[in-house]
């Protein structure tokens, strides 16, 4: 009796539609993954900003972006020294930020070449509002982000106010989403490259290798973004929502978006 075997025709249709259901599962499985680090992504987004609104209803007003602090914070210094202001920034000033919830400020889906960013607790995570959450001591030529934080009622549409944003570094303002701002943004260092992921205009940005894929590319599944916003709600939008058109007249869609206005 012959012993029943497979001929190398069969066992090539076998292999060829092996290698099929792997081109049709591969992307299926890398797109439902995307999807669920969108996911998480939002949900830290989500408490985070419920923890910046507590943090206004104790203090009145909602804390400083950044503050030239020399004193070592809690949990230490973060960022480079040869690429970022070393200080306060804005977690260290809220409770619980520098040990049991410092891992609410790391996005899921951030995705940076450069191992020095990568590791960078300020890069390719979450990006203040600065105009709401300004910075003490700043230099002249960002006078508009200087002078005391806000408070929610101080804001005339907290829904429609972005808080808290993916954003290419820790701080961010309306100027990062314009092509054309008011000051050129290279000379200061790791926070002029606070890009929203997935913005056309990101493409001609002077970015810092590693960073263009995720400034480009963006994140989250059709170039979107996740944003918390002043009144408490948490959205998901196109990033090119967060562009501010520069005219002869002045800057478009700034607010209330960007500027409580």
């Amino acid at each position: 009796m012959k012993r029943a075997c497979f001929t190398l025709i069969e066992l090539l249709v076998v292999m060829a539609m092996i290698l099929l259901l792997l081109g049709i599962f591969i992307p299926v499985l890398s797109s439902i993954r995307q999807r669920a680090r969108a996911i998480l992504c939002r949900s830290r987004i989500r408490q985070v900003t419920l923890d910046l609104i507590m943090y206004d209803t104790n203090n009145e007003t909602f804390p400083y972006s950044f503050i030239n602090q020399f004193t070592e914070p809690p949990g230490g210094f973060v960022g480079d020294a040869t690429k970022d202001k070393m200080g306060w920034w804005w977690f260290h000033l809220m409770e619980g930020y520098n040990e049991t919830k410092k891992k609410l400020l790391l996005c899921p889906s951030k995705s940076l070449d450069n191992p020095s960013l990568k590791n960078n607790l300020l890069y390719g995570n979450y990006g203040l509002n600065q105009s709401i959450c300004t910075t003490p001591g700043i230099t002249k030529s960002l006078n508009e982000f200087a002078g005391a934080p806000l408070s929610k009622d101080q804001i005339p549409q907290p829904e429609r106010t972005l808080l808290i944003v993916d954003c290419g570094y820790s701080v961010t303002n309306w100027w990062h989403a314009t092509d054309i701002p008011p000051v050129l943004l290279e000379d200061y260092r790791g926070g002029g490259t606070a890009y929203i992921p997935g913005l056309t205009i990101n493409k001609e940005k002077h970015l810092m290798p590693g960073q263009d894929r995720d400034a480009v590319d963006g994140r989250h599944p059709n170039k979107t973004v996740n944003v918390g916003f002043v009144g408490g709600n948490v959205d998901r939008k196109q990033a090119n929502d967060f562009f501010v058109e520069k005219r002869l007249d002045g800057y478009r869609d700034k607010s209330p978006l960007w500027v409580p206005e």
